[in-house]
């Protein structure tokens, strides 16, 4: 089997194709696995850029056991914090997202108590959130369940299919619009850290009630350590990972693939290709357009390139600051004003999201120091208006071929993003003096260098997106068809690009498409738990001020068990 692709869902892919008995071998662009689950060092700081929030990393739920089977969680401590996200108002006051219903309510009426029905009308909902997690189906994908199994998983849900079927119909901006007070009118909207304006209130729900069970904290290592430890799993399960490899084409014979060509003219044969490389990519370039149905090619040629169909991609701004910053907030998401906004180039909604992230990761700096990391969702073509030279490029470098080099993008997109980046600063020094003068490093990413590293469509680091036309329409196809294209055999999609965006996701879907390899080869699909190391360890961090009054709710107890609760 060859797997196009070394980003979180070609490690998946490879580590269950090697777990059943396929032989398997990753070709990779990039000098290093992971793909947008990556982290780079500049001087003595490491800049981490995915992991907020690892969903699956504490038990209790079908997602965890997909991160014990990858390996990617044990002997590492898992962080976790009592507040979600921290949203401020263009005047400073904050709302603290506790994912505890019972704080959140608490808060959330101190800031409102006009809006008290309203605010206890979504924290029942997150109550009752917390226990559905546990029954929702991550392991198996449903188009390969029976029957029985449909009505065995719908019948979990039975107890929480009102609150379902409430917090999927209603858009969260629909939901916000009804709170009589201004910042929590518009805070809502930013519980996820950016607005997501076709987002219903369920994905919400999910992420809040994930981190109440402590199951969407942090791995010690940060991004990078995750994927290399997925990559240890798979090397020691027999795979192979070829790196500086970039696929230029999949081959096909007699509408079966057999193999790829890589841009040195090299080729090599598999019985199974799976590509977990950009969607776009492999379906317009490696395989030329063919074997796409009607709905195949509206997808990938018209319905994305629709605005909302695939979640836009980042201006990043890392600073590595001199000295500690305990007034820094792990993740605070800030509200601009109009002039603020007009600093920065492409932005998506008048927002920065801003973490402080030694928090996160101690480790990734040296003691006494501070990682920040600033971002704000970036449409691509600002960017690309300014660009002068090619998006990607391969050269050869000391006799080997490198396909993730920087490229000349011109003067005025750079003297751009010196301007962002300068405009990003002084916001931050204003809300945390001395910022500016404590910077020993920073560095920038835009949509465009996401692109150059990843090959990303538009420079998306998630995705399809789900809850609009283009995430639904996948599903469907999915189910009807499995992970592949119809008049094509022994071909198949895996990672984010066969789903809709998410660490957890990509992941999944490397399970679920060797689920539906063994099924076509007539092979029983098996999976276990790495046990080369001892299980994760978890601590719990508090950040907001505790309450001063409990709500009128009833206590729900958290999935996970109490001495899970407390820590390690």
């Amino acid at each position: 089997m060859i797997i196009v692709g070394a980003g979180l869902g070609g490690l998946s892919t490879g580590c269950y194709a090697q777990m059943n008995g396929y032989q398997s071998q990753i070709f990779e662009m990039h000098e290093i696995p992971g793909g947008c689950c990556t982290a780079w060092d500049r001087g003595d700081f490491t800049f981490d850029c995915c992991i907020s929030w690892l969903l699956g990393n504490g038990p209790g739920n079908e997602m965890h056991q997909i991160w014990l089977e990858l390996g990617a969680l044990q002997g590492k401590e898992m962080r976790h914090f009592d507040v979600f996200n921290i949203v401020r108002g263009r005047d400073g006051q904050p709302v603290y997202f506790y994912s505890d219903p019972d704080r959140l309510q608490t808060h959330l009426t101190e800031i409102s108590p006009a809006d008290a029905r309203l605010i206890r009308n979504f924290c029942d909902g997150l109550r009752k959130f917390k226990k559905a997690l546990a029954v929702y189906p991550f392991l198996k994908p449903v188009g390969l369940m029976g029957t029985l199994e449909r009505w065995r998983m719908m019948s979990r849900y039975l107890p929480y299919f009102n609150v379902v079927r409430k917090s999927i119909s209603v858009l969260m901006s629909d939901y916000s619009s009804k709170f009589q007070h201004p910042l929590l009118r518009e805070a809502f909207n930013f519980i996820l850290y950016e607005r997501h304006p076709a987002f219903p209130v369920l994905p919400n729900y999910f992420q809040l009630a994930s981190h109440a069970n402590m199951s969407a904290g942090v791995p010690e290592g940060g991004s990078l350590g995750l994927a290399k430890s997925i990559e240890e799993r798979y090397q020691r399960l027999g795979g192979e990972v070829t790196y500086n490899a970039k696929v230029e084409e999949v081959l096909v014979e007699d509408d079966r693939a057999v193999g790829i060509r890589l841009s040195d003219g090299r080729e090599y044969r598999a019985d199974i290709v799976v590509s977990a490389a950009d969607g776009h990519t492999t379906t317009m370039k490696l395989l030329k357009g063919r074997y796409l149905n009607k709905e195949y090619r509206k997808l990938y040629t018209k319905t994305i390139e629709e605005p909302g169909m695939v979640f836009p991609g980042y201006f990043i701004l890392f600073l590595g600051l001199r000295r500690p910053f305990p007034e820094g907030e792990p993740c605070t998401t800030h509200l601009l004003d109009d002039e603020a906004a007009a600093d920065m180039l492409g932005i998506r909604h008048s927002s920065i999201n801003v973490q402080f992230r030694s928090q996160h990761y101690p480790e990734l700096s040296p003691e006494g120091t501070t990682v920040v990391y600033a971002t704000y969702f970036c449409d691509i073509e600002p960017w690309r208006a300014l660009n002068e030279g090619p998006e990607q490029a391969s050269r050869i470098r000391r006799g080997e071929e490198l396909h993730t080099l920087p490229v000349r993008h011109g003067r005025e997109y750079h003297q751009a993003k010196r301007r962002v980046r300068d405009a990003m600063v002084r916001f931050l020094d204003q809300r945390y003096p001395g910022l500016k003068d404590a910077i020993a490093v920073k560095d920038m990413s835009s949509p465009l260098t996401q692109l150059r590293y990843t090959g990303n469509y538009d420079g998306t680091v998630l995705g399809w997106q789900p809850f609009v036309e283009s995430g639904e329409t996948l599903e469907v196809l999915i189910r009807k068809h499995g992970p592949g294209l119809p008049g094509l055999k022994n071909f198949y999609l895996s990672g984010v690009w066969a789903t809709t965006g998410g660490l957890i996701r990509a992941a999944a879907a490397g399970r679920h498409v060797m689920q539906f390899i063994c099924r076509d080869d007539g092979l029983e699909f098996t999976a276990s738990v790495d046990e080369t190391k001892p299980p994760p360890t978890h601590r719990l961090i508090p950040v907001g001020p505790a309450p001063t009054t409990a709500p009128e709710a009833d206590p729900v107890p958290a999935v996970a068990s109490s001495s899970y609760r407390t820590g390690a």
